[in-house]
């Protein structure tokens, strides 16, 4: 078991390393959901609710698969617990929230190729996490991820109303944008050890 604390976990899952703009996993979403709050803070909800299952699912899994004697098996067992999740999840929103579900569109089925998800359940594994302290990594990363949706949902919608040169429109200044987002977050490094 690692010795990291907690709240070291946590900070360096969403802030220090974060996915999304440290890592660079789980792009599809951050800039294809990211047009509106709303639909953003949703859809990162949706993304940390996937992460804890899979990530509760995928300590015991590798306990298990290191127990048989079969880690090989770790990496499809991981996707295969994942789209289950998503699958949950996916009928869980048009059940309950039909707007939500329209909101997210193909985004939401794209959780399942999310590779934050499967990021984080294969770093929990190499870093020797104890469960509470991959339900905190989780957490983390799920914040991390869903902090990334809404800043940079809150930039597009800000730069609607701004008179923006045409040249930088649409893709360029997402681009753009997520850049200096990344850019902003690598000042967090100097918080981890």
């Amino acid at each position: 078991m690692n010795g990291d604390p907690l709240w070291s976990i946590f900070v360096n899952a969403c802030l220090i390393n974060n996915f999304v703009l440290a890592y660079f996993l789980g792009i599809c979403p951050f800039l294809g959901v990211s047009g509106k709050i709303a639909t953003a803070g949703r859809m990162g909800g949706a993304v940390m609710f996937v992460m804890l299952v899979s990530s509760t699912c995928a300590f015991g899994i590798h306990h298990l698969l290191t127990f048989i004697d079969a880690p090989y098996l770790k990496l499809i067992s991981f996707i295969a617990v994942i789209a289950s999740t998503v699958q949950l999840v996916e009928m869980f929103v048009k059940r309950f929230s039909p707007a939500l579900f329209r909101a997210l569109g193909i985004f939401l089925p794209l959780i399942t190729t999310n590779c934050a998800i499967l990021g984080l359940a294969l770093f929990q594994t190499n870093k020797g996490y104890g469960f509470v302290q991959c339900l905190v990594y989780a957490l983390g990363a799920g914040a991390g991820f869903t902090l990334a949706l809404v800043l940079m949902a809150g930039l597009r919608e800000r730069l609607e109303l701004a008179a923006v040169p045409d040249v930088v429109r649409g893709a360029a200044l997402t681009l753009m944008l997520a850049g200096l987002l990344s850019i902003a977050f690598m000042g967090f490094a100097g918080l981890g050890a």
